[in-house]
Formats: structure tokens, C-alpha cells, sequence
């Protein structure tokens, strides 16, 4: 062996170690579906080959279940957090479990979308809507025609009960002026069905058990492009929304990677795996997935998190005063 292709191997054997430890590494705590996790880990870490993400996957409830034992016992694992809804998000803030970051990402979105002082960022839209099958003999353009007479007992909607996207739908509806809790009572009123989540009322409705449903956008949408025979329907007065927010944790060991985390999935390039993911991206000059009408013609319902957060269990309560009592 030559002196020079011994020092080759010696040179090779001492760096190869040293770039292995210059990689970070990335805890995340998400709740997004396994495939679309997968895409996002993959794309973030694609555009960050320094930095490998190690992430646990499961519903929001079960996960946040999860997060907060290992919390009271002192342990904070995950760096960041991507979940469903920010009413989550905002008692993870009222608790003082979350990071504050201002990414300068934020100018590209509108205000409602993410915490003032940066706690956490939403990602996406995932909009509640109108769904009826195309057989049915009517068509609904607006919440207030499901309280109408030929829509008695006609119409699933999922559980705010059960659904925590119909919780939010629940609390959006109630704070609108020309609805509030009267448009419940009148849902009421007109046998509407209210059980289990989104996946029971697309069944009810593809299958013609009930022809008509409330129903977030993406999975009516989806199933109508594979040839499922309904239609989904933006409603005039507008949509409510969960916005799957991006947040670090107060306590994370890798600060530095969860800012950049954070603000891969703010920036464009983020953004445009969303749409990629079927999803309308909560950036509004990335463009909208196949089957959605233009940005312009959805119109998003006012939301208050904190409030919501606050009002939960009182309109929980209500609510089933109302469907069961």
C-alpha cells in the first residue's frame, strides 16, 4: 500500500465521523395522516441535509394525550408540533408550553392565520362545506337551507362530540350573527343527524342514506374526483376552518432546527407541497388543488382560537342539550 493511499483511508476514516455528528437532529410531534407526515419530513429534509427528523405520528387527541404526560412528569421530547386545529394550540400557549418565534415568513399571510406573538403558524386550510349527492332534488348553496322544510331529515353533519373540526365548525357558526345557536335549534328541529366524524357523513351521502352533509373540503372533494357521485359546495355566507398549525415547544433541545422547520413550511417551497398534498395552502399566492373553485371565491368565516378554547366545554354542553337532551 502507498503512503499516499494510506493517508487517504486515514483522512476518510477521521472525517466521515465528524459529519455525522454535524447533523441535528429534529423531534416532531404530528398529527398529520402518515403519508402526508412522510412527504413533509422528506421535503424538509431534502432542503436541510444537515438536519434528520424523528417523528411520532397519531390523532391530535391521542397525541396531545401523549404530550402532556410526558410534560407533567418534566420531559419535553418533541422540538415541534404540527396538529390539527390552534384551539389546541391555544391551550398549549394558556399553559406556557410554547416557544415564542416571529418567522419572517409571516408578512405572506394573513393575520388570523397565525399567534401575534408567533406561538404557532397555521399551515393549511381545511375547510368545512356543503356536500349532496347528485341525485339529490336539491341544491344547497348556504348553511340556512339545511333549517328548510324539504331538507327534514336529509342531512348528516359530523359530532362536535366527537369531531374536533366540528367543534370549530360549531363555535364559527354559533359567533355569526345570522345564525348563532337558533340555526342549531332549527337543525334540530329538522331530524338533521349528528353523529361520529367526517368519514360517517362521506358514507351517508356517497351512498344516498342521507342526501345531503357538512363535511371538510378535501375528503368530499377527493372522493368526487374519483368518481363517488356528490358534489361539494362552498357556502355564500362562508366556510370555518382548521388551519393545522406549526409550533416549538418552549422546552425543545434544537431550537435553531425547529425555527427552521417552521419556516420551511411557511415559505413557498412549503407551501407548495400542501397544494402538492391536496390541500388549499394557507399562502395565498400559491394557487388552489384540482376541484376547488379560485382563492377568491371562498370565503372564510371569522375564528377566535382563545375564545373558542374558553367557550369548549360550555358549548359542548349546549350543544347537547340541544341534539340530546
Amino acid at each position: 500500500m502507498t503512503i499516499k493511499k494510506t493517508l487517504l483511508i486515514c483522512a476518510t476514516a477521521l472525517t466521515f465521523p465528524l459529519s455525522a455528528l454535524a447533523q441535528e437532529t429534529l423531534t416532531l410531534y404530528t398529527s398529520q395522516p402518515n403519508k402526508d407526515a412522510q412527504m413533509t419530513v422528506d421535503a424538509f429534509e431534502a432542503a436541510n441535509p444537515n438536519i434528520k427528523v424523528e417523528w411520532v405520528r397519531d390523532g391530535t387527541t391521542k397525541l396531545m394525550t401523549k404530550l402532556r404526560a410526558e410534560l407533567s412528569s418534566g420531559v419535553v421530547k418533541p422540538d415541534v408540533l404540527l396538529i390539527a386545529d390552534s384551539v389546541t394550540m391555544e391551550s398549549m400557549v394558556s399553559d406556557g408550553y410554547l416557544e415564542s418565534y416571529l418567522s419572517p415568513n409571516r408578512t405572506k399571510y394573513e393575520d388570523s392565520l397565525y399567534s401575534d406573538k408567533g406561538y404557532y403558524y397555521g399551515t393549511k386550510l381545511i375547510t368545512t362545506g356543503i356536500v349532496h349527492h347528485k341525485n339529490a332534488q336539491q341544491s344547497p348553496t348556504d348553511w340556512s337551507d339545511f333549517a328548510k322544510p324539504e331538507y327534514k331529515n336529509q342531512v348528516a353533519m359530523p359530532s362536535p362530540l366527537y369531531s374536533g373540526a366540528a367543534l370549530i365548525h360549531l363555535a364559527t357558526l354559533t359567533d355569526e350573527k345570522s345564525l348563532g345557536w337558533n340555526y342549531y335549534e332549527q337543525l334540530h328541529k329538522n331530524q338533521v343527524k349528528a353523529q361520529g366524524g367526517n368519514g360517517g357523513v362521506l358514507k351517508a351521502v356517497a351512498s344516498g342514506t342521507k342526501p345531503y352533509g357538512v363535511i371538510v373540503d378535501f375528503l368530499a372533494i377527493r372522493e368526487a374526483a374519483k368518481g363517488s357521485p356528490i358534489e361539494f359546495v362552498f357556502p355564500k355566507t362562508g366556510v370555518s376552518m382548521v388551519t393545522e398549525p406549526v409550533a416549538i415547544m418552549k422546552g425543545a433541545k434544537n431550537k435553531a432546527a425547529a425555527k427552521r422547520f417552521v419556516d420551511f413550511l411557511l415559505s413557498k417551497e412549503g407551501q407548495q407541497l400542501v397544494l402538492e398534498q391536496g390541500y388549499l395552502p394557507a399562502r395565498g399566492d400559491i394557487g388552489v388543488p384540482a376541484g376547488f373553485p379560485k382563492s377568491e371565491a371562498i370565503r372564510l368565516m371569522p375564528f377566535d382560537a382563545a375564545k373558542t378554547l374558553e367557550n369548549n366545554e360550555a358549548n359542548k354542553t349546549r350543544f347537547s342539550k340541544i341534539f340530546e337532551g
